[in-house]
């Protein structure tokens, strides 16, 4: 489903990522481990479309977005990819309602539509009554299930997660991790993760190695 060919990526005179081949296939949940520094964040961001290389390409199918202009590339992310971040990154003005529309208000959908796609996913996450609180009103669990809702309302094809749960205690680190693989069995839904828990490592289908920027095994 992507493929990422020789990816190199610089930053002044860092070499953080030097050559990079990866697949990812379609429902498969992957993470990507290795010490800080070893370039995970930024194949990430790479892969999915945030920034882009120096050299290589990135395909999802049969489609090079590296040959995209901004505008269709922003559209392609909105309707494909879906993130879910360390500190969730929801917009504190806004309902948990309201932050999971978002992406689909900008993908042009319609507001009743956005709204009745967004309650689905809310309810379906176990947040039906929590829809009308701000984020400062929820647990550091409850935001990040509000956070994942968010990335999946447009039905993405892959959701890339950058320590999603390095913020949350025990429990709720376990109930997220738990949560991901409910939703590839019940959805089909691939999920890319940067992370340092070994235990949420150990139990994706598959571990990449990464190391002062190349896989290493």
């Amino acid at each position: 489903m992507i493929t990422a060919k020789q990816i190199t990526k610089s930053f002044d005179t860092l070499n953080v990522l030097k050559g990079i081949d990866l697949e990812i296939r379609k429902g498969e949940i992957v993470s990507i481990v290795g010490p800080s520094g070893a370039g995970k964040t930024t194949l990430l961001q790479i892969i999915g479309t945030l920034d882009k290389p120096d050299a290589g390409k990135v395909l999802y199918d049969n489609t090079d977005v590296g040959r995209l202009n901004d505008k269709d590339l922003a559209a392609f992310r909105n309707k494909n990819i879906g993130f879910v971040f360390q500190f969730h990154q929801l917009l504190p003005e806004f309902t948990s309602l309201e932050n999971v529309m978002i992406p689909a208000l900008i993908g042009k959908v319609k507001s009743s539509e956005a709204e009745k796609k967004a309650k689905e996913i809310l309810d379906f996450l176990g947040l039906n009554e929590r829809m009308s609180h701000k984020p400062n009103e929820l647990s550091g669990g409850e935001k990040q299930r509000v956070a994942v809702a968010r990335a999946l309302i447009n039905k993405p094809s892959v959701i890339f997660a950058d320590e999603p749960s390095g913020s949350l205690d025990t429990q709720n680190k376990e109930e997220l991790h738990k949560l991901f693989f409910d939703l590839r069995t019940e959805l089909n839904q691939t999920f890319v993760i940067v992370t340092h828990d070994e235990q949420l490592a150990q139990s994706t289908d598959r571990i990449i190695h990464m190391k002062d920027g190349v896989i290493v095994d």
